[in-house]
């Protein structure tokens, strides 16, 4: 369903970050991120001068190389256009980050290594949803591996097994993914804490 019709207005600021996740043939994987802001005016920045409409005031690339286990083997990053001269000075303290595990208390690491000070606000906000981005792309493929070794091993019972075995983290992370919700009834009975008969 889309956004009601807004008032008159005019358009001014954009900003477009875009992710995307990647198979590496050594097994690891990348989470990528690109993110800009452009105005749809001409405008003079102290350090880059005047600033055509369309030229990102903000351009910040990232990388983030994770294994199976979503631990952080290497990470990238780049400012290819910012407001001061030292803005992309900052961008090797990412790499304060390798060994790091996407998962519980992944908001509170990254703020810990590079918050404040010791990063860049807009590379760090890249971060946040990158666990969200690690999961969706991993967890098709973990998911057909883990049951294609249970089939060789002989044990049908994993291989043809709809419910998960452990508690998903996914759990109260969402309306859908609420404990009560027809959801987790159905992928995940033994969590369900809802009625089991509708009234």
């Amino acid at each position: 369903m889309p956004l009601p019709k807004p008032v008159t207005r005019k358009h001014v600021h954009t900003r477009a970050i875009d992710y995307r996740a990647y198979q590496r043939e050594d097994g690891l994987w990348d989470i990528e991120a690109h993110m800009t802001d452009t105005k749809t005016y001409e405008f003079r920045n102290k350090w880059r001068g005047q600033v055509p409409v369309g030229v990102p005031m903000h351009e910040m690339l990232l990388r983030v190389t994770i294994d199976d286990t979503f631990q952080i083997q290497d990470i990238e990053a780049a400012t290819e256009n910012s407001p001061f001269e030292m803005c992309p000075n900052i961008t090797p303290n990412y790499k304060s980050l390798i060994g790091i595990r996407m998962g519980v208390g992944w908001r509170k690491a990254i703020r810990m290594k590079v918050g404040g000070i010791q990063g860049c606000t807009h590379i760090t906000e890249l971060l946040f949803p990158m666990a969200t981005v690690a999961m969706q792309t991993l967890w098709p493929f973990l998911s057909k591996r883990k049951k294609a070794a249970a089939k060789t091993n002989g044990d049908a019972h994993i291989a043809n097994e709809s419910q998960p075995r452990k508690r998903p983290q996914v759990l109260n992370t969402c309306h859908a993914w609420a404990t009560d919700s027809p959801v987790v009834k159905e992928n995940a009975t033994q969590w369900y804490t809802g009625k089991s008969q509708s009234s």
